[in-house]
């Protein structure tokens, strides 16, 4: 139950009876309120291994996601960082993609993903693979309306396919978090472990200054990250909601050293009445206030550039300042973003454009 899946949860609320088409499902890995409804997977939930190895099977993706019928339905909405965009839909059927990104690892992240340091057979075979998904990408971005989490995405959605987007922020579940009274003396990571998350820097900065460092999740770069840690490092896995609410409200404050394309972590931090120290591009730049902006209430420490150095120097200005951070004006900050927000605005912007569709001459 990530950022994603999180959205996905309010439109199932926002449409109870409609079916859920997705390349992969995963049983009680999401909540009831997703699994208690018609799920359609493609053939890749039939291939080996898939929940576990589905990164392997991403050049079947397209194949996949144009297999599904959609011909007996006159709304789809696709929520979309890969190829669920691309998804056929009937002729007079109005299409809606909630985009969370194009396909980062074939645009603006692909170096982060197959740059330098990757093995033999990547620099072989992923540069025309990545090259004819992008191709794909663009011949398939044909939805009526495209909708971005932020204003970073929506741009990248303008350069990857020279179409508008509206912006809609994805949901904080404020209600989730509590503010502690007092704070450990641990800083916090939180996400998967995949390499445009850049938490290396986090590890490094950590190891170097010789803070505790608490990180959550799981990714292929758990074993590299592991080995770059020292002593004051922690690695935990994922854990349950509820679990990951105390680690952010007991934290000093999240580390989040990524270029992110909204952000949902700092925003939940900021629910926990915590602060974050953030890199100052992308979303987080949307999201969350930098010490030192005049007439407003910090919730964030911001870095420049994406290295270790940075980042201790940041952390250094953080320590000097905490007393600056208050639990009540960062909680208020999140509040902007709760879910019942989210909702409304979805259900508002789907319903106009519905209208909208169906009152044009050609349909």
């Amino acid at each position: 139950m990530r950022g994603g899946e999180r959205c996905l949860e309010v439109l199932c609320e926002l449409f109870p009876e409609a079916p859920v088409f997705t390349l992969l499902h995963v049983p009680g890995s999401v909540t009831p309120v997703i699994e208690n409804r018609r799920i359609v997977t493609s053939f890749v939930q039939r291939l080996p291994r898939a929940a576990a190895r589905y990164r392997y099977y991403l050049p079947a993706f397209p194949l996949a996601i144009s297999r599904f019928d959609l011909s007996g339905y006159d709304l789809v909405v696709s929520m979309s960082h890969c190829v669920a965009k691309g998804v056929r839909v009937a002729p007079r059927a109005l299409h809606v993609c909630y985009c969370f990104s194009p396909m980062r690892y074939v645009w603006d992240l692909y170096d982060d993903y197959f740059g330098p340091g990757r093995g033999p057979a990547a620099r072989v075979f992923v540069p025309p693979l990545a090259a004819a998904l992008r191709r794909w990408d663009r011949r398939t971005a044909g939805v009526h309306r495209f909708v971005a989490i932020s204003r970073h995405i929506a741009d990248r959605i303008r350069r990857a396919y020279d179409r508008p987007a509206d912006v809609i922020p994805p949901p904080v579940d404020v209600q989730r978090f509590e503010i502690a009274d007092t704070a450990d003396d641990y800083y916090l990571v939180v996400g998967a472990l995949v390499p445009y998350k850049r938490i290396d820097l986090a590890v490094g900065a950590a190891t170097r200054l010789r803070r505790r460092l608490v990180v959550v999740g799981t990714g292929p770069e758990e074993a590299r990250l592991r080995a770059l840690a020292g002593p004051t490092v922690t690695f935990l896995g994922w854990r349950p909601d509820a679990e990951v609410a105390g680690l952010y409200a007991r934290c000093r404050a999240l580390l989040f050293p990524a270029v992110e394309d909204f952000g949902i972590a700092p925003l939940e931090a900021a629910a926990a009445g915590r602060p974050t120290i953030a890199l100052a591009r992308g979303g987080a730049l949307e999201t969350m206030v930098g010490l030192g902006t005049p007439d407003r209430a910090p919730t964030a420490v911001f870095f420049s550039e994406q290295s270790v150095d940075a980042l201790v120097e940041a952390m250094a200005r953080f320590e000097s300042a905490a007393d600056q951070f208050d639990g009540k004006a960062l909680r208020a900050r999140a509040e902007a973003f709760d879910r019942p927000v989210f909702k409304q605005r979805l259900r508002d912007y789907i319903g106009a454009r519905w209208h909208e569709f169906h009152a044009s001459p050609a349909c």
